[in-house]
């Protein structure tokens, strides 16, 4: 596999077990309550927009891997929505955090929570797709050991191309 991302130093990659401090808030499983703030999100920070009625189904097929993070009032402040589809495979398919609530850990905690939950149902390999423009998310993903396995021509619904992106669960 190849990493088109910068590298990042080694004192920054998480390893197993090694959630990053609490910033203020809190993960927990979606909920249907969430579904207008998860979708605000998506529209202004993956540019999409999806039917209601997807999220509430694939909340069903694997309620574990859709997490929310709350701030400490119980907003809605970030999510990653993850399936499995493959045999031994977590995809992620969804993941964002609010604009004003970035930096501080909260994608992380996210990630870190649903590398646990693959590792615990025996999964081998995650995967994702990330638009190829987004150098942030790529640096981010490196961070988590994903490297880049595939191109994906007009992946995105305005033509952008994507990016797959996979690692190995130790």
């Amino acid at each position: 596999m190849r990493c088109i991302a910068e590298s990042v130093p080694a004192p920054y990659l998480l390893r197993a077990g090694s959630e990053p401090p609490p910033p203020g808030g809190s993960l927990r499983p979606f909920v249907p309550s969430d579904l207008p703030r998860v979708m605000e999100i998506v529209a202004e920070a993956l540019r999409e927009h999806y039917e209601p009625a997807l999220y509430l189904s694939l909340s069903r097929q694997w309620p574990e891997g859709f997490l929310v993070a709350v701030d400490p009032d119980g907003a809605v402040v970030g999510f990653l929505l993850g399936v499995t589809q493959v045999e031994r495979e977590g995809r992620i398919l969804m993941f964002a955090v609010d604009r004003g609530h970035r930096t501080r850990g909260i994608g992380a905690r996210l990630m870190t929570a649903f590398l646990d939950r693959c590792r615990e149902r025996g999964l081998a390999r995650t995967t994702l797709e990330v638009r190829v423009s987004n150098a942030t998310a790529l640096r981010f993903y490196t961070r988590f050991r994903y490297s880049v396995v595939d191109l994906l021509r007009g992946y995105y619904s305005d033509g952008e191309n994507g990016y797959q992106m996979a690692r190995d669960l130790p």
